[in-house]
């Protein structure tokens, strides 16, 4: 296949822009810790995993430096609207208004849960697709699911280490955030491993769609280095 690295494609676009908004989503969501039946776990479990499917995709048809420009995104995109919710929270509500004590709890606490989580996302995303482009070379383009469950477990993994300790620490005992750090790890993986049939079919069809299959071979795997696309 040619490859085409200079210019945006629609496709990653709208992959791109999926991406922000699982990102932005799950922040909101990391809020409430749900219980399903002897666990528990954030509410964000039901989207934040969607965002590292589409890093793999997006850095399996379009390479590390495109996913890199796409991860650069996320953050900005999550830090704008924390700030947003920031300037909201700040604003005198309305006397007759009956829920600015649940608005508060939600995005008052989002600040921490931002900075925790975009800390950890900046840092689980670059391994994550990192992962998936030196194994994709290494493999000849092989074994695409293993590259894709591996990756997970190492991205998710550092973000869970960093993630839950700044977000949560302090507010449940130690214990419970080490099962939860787990729990979410080992979940998020084996939502990676069910939804594999469908990731396999979007791969193969946006590759033969764009007419791309990058290999990233002699790039820079600097994560700042977000000019070169």
């Amino acid at each position: 296949m040619k490859e085409k690295t200079s210019h945006v494609s629609v496709a990653y676009m709208l992959m791109g822009i999926l991406f922000c908004v699982c990102l932005i989503a799950s922040n909101l969501l990391e809020t409430k810790i749900v219980q399903l039946g002897s666990y528990s776990m954030t509410a964000g479990f039901i989207v934040f995993p969607i965002s590292y499917i589409l890093n793999d995709c997006i850095a399996e048809v379009w390479g590390y430096k495109k996913a890199r420009l796409v991860i650069w995104m996320g953050f900005a995109m999550n830090f704008f609207v924390v700030a947003l919710g920031g300037i909201a929270c700040a604003l005198p509500a309305a006397p007759f208004w009956e829920g600015e004590e649940a608005f508060q709890f939600v995005f008052g606490l989002a600040p921490r849960i931002a900075v925790a989580s975009l800390a950890a996302f900046l840092v689980g995303s670059f391994i994550n697709a990192m992962i998936m482009s030196k194994m994709k070379i290494t493999s000849k383009g092989r074994h695409f699911s293993w590259r894709a469950i591996l990756s997970t477990l190492g991205g998710e993994g550092a973000d869970s280490l960093i993630f839950f300790p700044l977000a949560f620490g302090g507010l449940m005992p130690g214990s419970e955030l080490l099962k939860l750090m787990i729990l979410q790890v080992s979940a998020k993986t084996l939502y990676e491993v069910v939804a594999l049939p469908l990731t396999i079919r979007v791969v193969n069809y946006v590759k033969k769609a764009e007419g791309t299959d990058v290999y990233d071979e002699h790039i820079s795997y600097n994560p700042f280095k977000v000019r070169e696309i």
